[in-house]
């Protein structure tokens, strides 16, 4: 006689006396564990197991374990909420020369800060470093995957060494700025997947690791030494707005594609699914009447939409699994991307091929070859990281770019 018993960690089976548990551990790795019956122990017990054999893939401390018992991605948030101010008497005020910004191309949350510092016109400063595109261990005494930094210039393009510390990984930086840091870099508290660090040179600490607040910094805060000062992305009388249409593609788009391709069980990934296309239904209804997002001039929304767009049919559609419609099937959304990707220092914040490597490679229990797709080699990365970029943009979104026109 068999009996079945299961909760949302797996399954007893009973037979013959012997009870095999079998279940996937936070390693999505199927365990298939036998007891004599009188020492069944709960399943609850195991939530903690750890399969650990020779030659088996390693899940990356990072988002990927960033979830709800229902199998759901929940991100956590950021740790260092610091803000730089015009104040010159604050702890961080804004100067020249003072703060360096740690990125990643690949992460869409550290390319908006980017932008921001390109067409805010600081990148003469505030310092900016990238790091490389894939996870690789952080510390050889245990298992954390996370950003490193290249040993030379030459090992990546568009990845450098750092400049300030000779750090190896991001996670140096955090213990540099706190030897108490309990944040998400730490083992087993899980990393911050979305990479940003502003760092202050003066002081030795993190200012801040959020991106939403770094592109208010950038915004309003350095305009007097701003070579495009007059730009303001998040003007008072579109606040409200912003606001709004922030929140709904945060948890739809810039969020939801996450939601997508984390989620570990059907359920979450298919309702997921849903508000991401009921959000981009919106997007291309609101982008049928106007040329932005919240009107007729570009906010901090269209940067903040942008940086998921461009990335989706390249790495969403089928890394994640969002590929219900490509966003070259939404003619409106489509010409709205070619549209930003023309504003002047958007383009140089998108390097399609770090992108690419980040997440084909850094993701194993979605991709566990690590296999990423091919870029034709006779493309240039500006033509490859914008494949829109190549095609004529047409109706609402038809015009050119210039400074002036910001």
């Amino acid at each position: 006689m068999i009996h079945e018993l299961n909760n949302s960690d797996g399954w007893a089976v009973i037979m013959h006396n012997v009870a095999c548990i079998v279940f996937y551990n936070s390693h999505q790795m199927l365990l298939i564990i036998s007891f004599p019956t009188f020492q069944i122990p709960p399943l609850s017990s195991f939530r903690l197991l750890h399969l650990r054999r020779k030659n088996t893939l390693q899940m990356a401390r990072s988002a990927l374990d960033e979830m709800t018992n229902s199998g759901a991605f929940d991100r956590t948030p950021s740790t260092f909420r610091n803000f730089i101010s015009k104040d010159p008497t604050s702890r961080f005020p804004a100067e020249s020369g003072r703060y360096h910004l740690y990125i990643s191309y690949a992460c869409p949350w550290a390319s908006r800060c980017l932008s921001y510092l390109k067409i805010k016109g600081l990148e003469k400063v505030i310092s900016f470093t990238s790091v490389k595109p894939i996870w690789e261990r952080t510390n050889e005494n245990d298992e954390h995957m996370g950003w490193v930094f290249p040993a030379s210039n030459d090992e990546e393009p568009g990845a450098e060494p750092d400049p300030l510390h000779g750090a190896r990984s991001i996670r140096e930086l955090y213990e540099i700025a706190s030897t108490n840091y309990s944040g998400k870099y730490t083992v087993p508290v899980r990393f911050k997947t979305d990479f940003q660090v502003l760092w202050d040179k003066k002081l030795q600490t993190i200012v801040s690791n959020e991106s939403a607040e770094i592109i208010r910094m950038f915004n309003t805060e350095f305009n007097k030494l701003a070579e495009n000062a007059s730009l303001d992305l998040y003007p008072t009388s579109l606040q409200g707005q912003i606001d709004e249409v922030n929140e709904w593609v945060y948890s739809g788009i810039n969020n939801g594609v996450y939601k997508c391709g984390f989620a570990r069980r059907q359920e979450p990934y298919e309702e997921a699914t849903q508000k991401l296309y009921q959000a981009l239904d919106e997007c291309e209804d609101i982008l049928g009447k106007q040329r932005y997002i919240c009107g007729n001039s570009v906010t901090e929304a269209d940067i903040r939409l942008f940086v998921t767009l461009i990335r989706f049919d390249e790495v969403y559609a089928v890394h994640f699994k969002c590929n219900k419609k490509l966003l070259r099937e939404y003619p409106n959304v489509f010409n709205y991307t070619k549209d930003i990707f023309q504003i002047p220092g958007i383009s140089s914040s998108v390097n399609m091929e770090h992108i690419k490597k980040h997440y084909y490679g850094s993701h194993p229990s979605i991709n566990p070859f690590g296999i990423i797709p091919v870029v034709c080699m006779t493309e240039t990365n500006k033509e490859r990281a914008c494949i829109h970029a190549a095609v004529p943009v047409t109706g609402m979104h038809k015009k050119q770019f210039s400074v002036i026109d910001l």
